[in-house]
């Protein structure tokens, strides 16, 4: 492992994998001894349309050489930014989309809470138990696990929590909430989806007391579930929708979207409600559009439900337990936690990309690019049964 990175880069684990990156292309992540791995992962959903597409470098490289940043968020029209926004709004179901684009999906996480307390008045923030919606100061608090929050206390205050897909605990939300923040699908819980018609009574249950519904598409967006966003396979469509990771195919992004009356109320009383200096940069923009034109397109959205399909036919084995997940946001759940380490420490070694999720300990992230073909489909689906077939 290369000394120098872990003497000189702030580590975030004391274990990290380690490997050296030389480059990066499709469905393949190559070290500097030019080995190439077969990436399961794309940096956790965030390469969307793999590595490197061209359409993606294509559009950076024209941004480029016309201009990088010029002022803070907001102030200049630059064109990146309004073709991208207008493109998303007119793909969006929510009534005079308008978007409010930033660095990341924790800050937008931030935003969205800024905005629904200043929308409403109210301070309660309602979340789901086991979620994870990002680790800055406000999205922490979202969280319930006491042992990840406790050494940062104070967080912000008038957090609840609620069980995920358990519709007698929705009476919980009352005219004291400012929002119910969800994600779509759960992530680091072990991506559990909800049933039931769940997201439905959530919704229901706002309207009927003035609450906003904001939905963390963070993960689940951009087409990781077979649809353009996952709240369209659950009927839904939330007030304030959050997203990022896979929306720039691979740059740093995130973003929150509502409708323009009610996004607006953060520009007045106080001016400048949110503001930062490098949301909407023209590069990311011009990247962001480039992957929406590739993963809005039917014909591509219905490949990712084939390749679901692909991954499941395979990966049955007596130590997998469950694949769960949609799309291409899928888990193993294996038999207990030691197996998943293994799994995922010995498939580095045979040169493939898997991931751990983050509260799931039994789970293995399978979450490749939504570009990645049946062939690399199959070839990594073979190294993982044969591991598991060394570990029974």
């Amino acid at each position: 492992m290369n000394l120098d990175f872990l003497k000189y880069q702030a580590q975030t684990t004391p274990h990290p994998l380690g490997l050296e990156i030389s480059h990066a292309k499709g469905s393949y992540i190559y070290t500097t001894n030019n080995e190439a791995h077969l990436d399961f992962v794309a940096g956790v959903s965030a390469c969307s349309v793999g590595h490197c597409h061209p359409k993606v470098i294509e559009a950076i490289k024209i941004q480029a050489d016309k201009y990088l940043h010029v002022m803070v968020y907001g102030e200049y029209a630059q064109k990146p930014a309004v073709n991208y926004t207008k493109h998303l709004a007119q793909l969006l179901p929510i009534p005079q989309a308008s978007t409010y684009l930033v660095n990341s999906g924790t800050e937008a996480i931030e935003g969205a809470i800024k905005l629904a307390r200043r929308a409403t008045g109210r301070e309660e923030i309602i979340a789901a138990k086991n979620a994870y919606h990002g680790n800055t100061m406000g999205a922490l608090s979202l969280m319930d696990f006491e042992e990840r929050k406790a050494p940062f206390y104070p967080l912000i205050p008038e957090i609840k929590h609620i069980a995920f897909n358990k519709t007698d605990q929705l009476n919980q939300i009352s005219s004291n909430t400012a929002a119910v923040i969800l994600e779509t699908i759960q992530g680091g819980a072990g991506i559990i989806e909800p049933t039931n018609n769940y997201l439905k009574e959530v919704k229901s249950r706002c309207e009927e007391v003035g609450a906003l519904l904001i939905l963390d598409e963070i993960q689940p967006g951009f087409g990781r579930t077979g649809f353009l966003f996952a709240f369209q396979k659950y009927g839904v469509v939330p007030d304030i929708l959050v997203i990022g990771k896979g929306m720039a195919g691979g740059l740093p992004v995130g973003a929150f979207v509502a409708q323009r009356k009610l996004i607006n109320l953060l520009s007045d009383n106080p001016k400048m409600g949110h503001i930062t200096t490098f949301g909407g940069n023209p590069l990311i923009a011009a990247a962001s559009l480039a992957t929406l034109k590739i993963v809005e397109k039917p014909e591509f959205l219905k490949t990712i439900l084939e390749k679901e399909k692909h991954f499941k036919s395979l990966l049955q084995h007596e130590l997998i337990q469950e694949v769960r997940g949609t799309g291409l946001m899928l888990a193993l759940i294996m038999k207990d936690e030691n197996t998943a380490n293994e799994l995922i420490l010995r498939a580095q070694k045979e040169k493939l990309i898997l991931f751990w999720l983050l509260f799931e300990k039994r789970a293995v992230r399978i979450t490749p690019p939504l570009t990645i073909n049946h062939q690399e489909i199959e070839k990594g689906c073979k190294i993982i049964l044969d591991i598991l077939d060394d570990l029974v």
